[in-house]
């Protein structure tokens, strides 16, 4: 069977002569409002500094008498970093339009138990509740 079907104009660039409008010309999944870029910037904010907050203190701790406690401590915060280069990855795959626009609530969610995660490694470091 023969198709009419030549498939070779499929895959000629767009340039930006040939585009109708500047509908055509937005963000990924039409994000453009001031208070989503908001919320993305306080949650990424405040993400970012827990997690500063809590490597530092893991390296350089309240009490360094302790070797072991010095191995838990890091063990602990690289644990922590390696949850955030996978939420990273899905944030980045997101903005790329790979992934659905659903998944921003899972993007969320990682980010609020990453914070969750800082704040109990935070009070453990500090051997709060002993």
């Amino acid at each position: 069977m023969r198709s009419n079907y030549s498939g070779h104009h499929d895959y000629l660039p767009v340039s930006q002569s040939q585009r109708s409008s500047d509908s055509e010309i937005k963000p990924l999944f039409g994000e453009t409002r001031t208070r989503d870029r908001l919320m993305y910037l306080i949650i990424g904010g405040v993400t970012s500094l827990a997690v500063c907050v809590t490597v530092i203190l893991a390296f350089v701790g309240y009490k360094r008498n302790e070797h072991k406690k010095v191995f838990v401590d890091v063990f602990f915060a690289m644990c922590l970093l390696m949850i955030c280069i996978s939420n990273v990855i899905l944030i980045y795959w997101y903005r790329q339009g790979d992934v659905d626009p659903k998944f921003r609530i899972l993007i969320y969610y990682n980010a609020a138990c990453i914070i969750a995660l800082c704040v109990g490694a935070n009070l453990f470091f500090a051997d709060v509740g002993q």
